[in-house]
């Protein structure tokens, strides 16, 4: 299977609260509400939104994610509450290998929606579409070490701990341990 192949019509997927669906640049000021937050970017690679123009950047044609869906490559998901319509995180595959048939989760949460099972809802419904759609036999997440919400997360939706990454990743002239969590199609 051709990563384009799942992404070029990217669905829209739904659970009991949440639709996850392409990001749009109507998302720029819910993305900008979170990725501002100090504290939720502390838990992420990419750097504090310090103004509204460094969210439009991520999210326009020239930078991240809209050149993602356009190129049909692995691309976010926005994470919307079905209740409000609010658009409150993004899921994603931050990478994919077809060949080996693995991949990589991330996400990332407004600190208003912390601690509600929101990101774990959404997480089990990528790693069964990752199943089930893109025939993965093995999805992984990493977090920094001290990111205990996130691996609690990993661990609701079947992961279980590999082990840490010592200074695996340079982050924010940083290099950061990472801890990695997997789970395998036949558990």
């Amino acid at each position: 299977m051709k990563v384009e192949e799942i992404y070029r019509n990217m669905p829209t997927l739904e659970t009991e609260r949440l639709l996850l669906r392409k990001v749009t640049m109507n998302d720029v000021e819910a993305i900008y509400t979170y990725g501002s937050d100090e504290e939720v970017a502390k838990y992420v690679t990419w750097p504090t939104h310090k103004s509204i123009s460094d969210t439009e950047e991520f999210v326009s044609f020239v930078s991240f994610v809209l050149s993602r869906y356009k190129n049909n490559d692995v691309a976010p998901w926005a994470i919307e509450e079905k209740a409000t319509g609010k658009m409150i995180g993004t899921i994603d595959f931050v990478w994919w290998r077809p060949f080996h048939r693995t991949a990589e989760i991330g996400y990332v949460l407004s600190r208003d929606y912390w601690g509600g099972g929101i990101t774990t809802e959404a997480a089990r419904e990528i790693v069964n579409f990752g199943f089930t759609k893109m025939n993965l036999i093995r999805i992984q997440a990493r977090c920094f070490k001290e990111n205990t919400p996130s691996k609690r997360v990993m661990e609701k939706v079947g992961m279980v701990f590999e082990g840490t990454h010592r200074k695996a990743m340079l982050i924010k002239d940083q290099h950061r341990d990472l801890d990695t969590f997997a789970i395998v199609k036949e558990e």
